[in-house]
């Protein structure tokens, strides 16, 4: 696997800070339009597993660092969950195309590798709004311990038009930014990184809310070598070790 060249990390920049940008709106409309913010239901909200929903979502906002309104009882601010469920829904897109550029988006049910077309054919009977959702869930399975089953953020849908602006954004980088050995680490930092500036350039103490930010720094290609051999490298290696021992 060779580095990322310049002009890839330049295109790869420019998709990820745009990602984050339309993540973080789309997110918000999502949550919005859940009322999570609001101190109640709106009245159309009657299906109980649409408010069971919600107050799963409340309860992780207050989790992460949300607080009550100062202005409105029982509303919370949800700049927090909005920045979590951003994140969450982007990455899930983004390593869908990294497991699958890499011949390994597998199939939970076949456990065979799946292509973007496989999805596709998969998602009616999975009862899933096309090949990239089956996708994003397919990932999401193989990576539990950064997309946990249980986690509310995971069943929350962005509207149509802010979840095709992520989709068009994956798909729309090149094939050699997803197998090239340091593209994992440039990720994580383009997306801190206008966060960073605005850190920075604001001079303030640091606190729980810029320390990420502030403190997220290039992983260097042998440290993203090691994670990628020592967890689906090894995952990998062990299925084949068992089919042919």
């Amino acid at each position: 696997m060779s580095s990322l060249p310049t002009p890839l990390r330049r295109q790869l920049e420019g998709a990820v800070k745009q990602a984050r940008k339309v993540a973080e709106g789309g997110a918000r409309h999502a949550l919005e339009a859940l009322a999570v913010h609001e101190p109640k239901p709106y009245e159309h909200m009657k299906d109980e597993a649409q408010r069971g929903l919600r107050n799963k979502l409340r309860a992780q906002a207050k989790q992460l660092g949300d607080s009550e309104s100062q202005t409105k009882r029982g509303a919370y601010e949800i700049k927090h969950l909005a920045e979590k469920l951003a994140y969450d829904q982007w990455h899930r897109l983004l390593f869908a195309r990294y497991l699958m550029e890499n011949n390994l988006l597998i199939s939970p049910e076949h456990e065979v590798s799946v292509t973007l077309d496989d999805c596709a054919e998969l998602a009616p009977s999975l009862g899933l709004k096309g090949a990239w959702a089956v996708a994003a869930r397919f990932a999401a399975k193989e990576l539990p311990e950064i997309f946990r089953a249980d986690d509310p953020a995971g069943a929350v849908e962005l509207p149509v038009e802010d979840r095709k602006g992520l989709i068009q954004l994956v798909t729309g980088l090149p094939v050699e930014v997803f197998t090239a050995s340091d593209s994992l680490g440039w990720c994580y930092q383009f997306w801190q990184a206008e966060k960073k500036d605005e850190v920075n350039a604001a001079g303030n103490k640091i606190g729980a809310d810029e320390l990420p930010s502030v403190t997220q720094l290039f992983t260097e290609d042998y440290m993203v070598d090691f994670l990628l051999d020592n967890t689906i490298g090894a995952w990998w290696a062990g299925k084949q070790l068992a089919l042919n021992p």
